[in-house]
């Protein structure tokens, strides 16, 4: 029987927040070649689109964008971007086959208050997955652009629209959007949520682990050589229903560790 893919939703104001995730949580960036390619690429279609961009992450493993569609429907919008990057990556790294978890998952934004939730949520993913310890110092999302420091590619931010929600001069709107940003938050936009209702519980991940790790003692990953523990945590990183901060409290070593191999 033919599955039928549910309709998205319609934004009456235009604005999405919108995630792309490689396939079974893979990396979709492995260095910093990729993730400018990515947003050369965005900045190429918000030129040619009459794109909006106010917020966007990248992650090695997903990216979150806040945009406002242009001249054409979102969805033939993102589709460009998606099969743009693929064909970069896989000649880049002589791969094939799908890059991206099935279509990109996106949500409407609606009114000013979701809008600013958005747009710190976006800013706060490498600070609650343990890659940095302030939103400022993730050199791959658009918060530098916002807080005044150097960022790529120039003139890829639309942030008027944002500080305008804080005030009318420029630069207390600035001082007020970083106090907003800087919030320690319980924000949930958009997930993945069929991913997420079948995430392993700790037992089930740790058996799951032990047949990776076979003689060697979960408790003892974090003393491996870097080159062997590597190439475990690689592996690790490839089981279904398995989050990387998940995989990291089990094995009690930073998260930054599991990101970055």
């Amino acid at each position: 029987m033919r599955v039928v893919r549910k309709a998205r939703k319609k934004s009456t104001s235009g604005i999405y927040h919108v995630m792309y995730r490689g396939v079974n949580r893979q990396e979709i960036f492995h260095d910093d070649k990729d993730n400018r390619k990515f947003l050369e690429i965005l900045k190429r279609y918000k030129d040619k689109l009459g794109l909006e961009v106010y917020a966007w992450c990248l992650m090695n493993n997903h990216v979150h964008l806040l945009i406002k569609e242009g001249e054409e429907a979102l969805g033939t919008t993102m589709k460009r971007i998606g099969v743009s990057y693929v064909s970069y990556y896989n000649e880049k790294y002589q791969t094939a086959g799908h890059l991206f978890q099935n279509r990109y998952h996106s949500e409407t934004v609606e009114n000013d208050e979701y809008f600013r939730t958005v747009v710190r949520y976006i800013h706060q993913n490498p600070v609650k997955a343990g890659m940095v310890t302030r939103v400022n110092e993730w050199k791959w999302s658009s918060c530098a652009g916002y807080y005044g420091q150097p960022y790529f590619p120039v003139t890829l931010l639309d942030q008027n629209k944002a500080l305008g929600m804080f005030s009318d001069d420029f630069f207390i709107a600035v001082e007020k959007f970083k106090e907003f940003n800087d919030q320690t938050n319980q924000d949930e936009c958009l997930e993945d949520l069929p991913f997420k209702r079948r995430r392993l519980p700790d037992e089930a991940a740790k058996l799951k682990m032990k047949e990776i790790l076979g003689p060697t003692e979960i408790t003892q990953v974090k003393s491996l050589r870097k080159t062997e523990r590597d190439l475990i945590l690689r592996q690790i990183k490839n089981i279904d229903g398995l989050s990387q901060r998940q995989a990291a409290r089990i094995l009690g070593i930073p998260p930054s560790l599991v990101f970055k191999v």
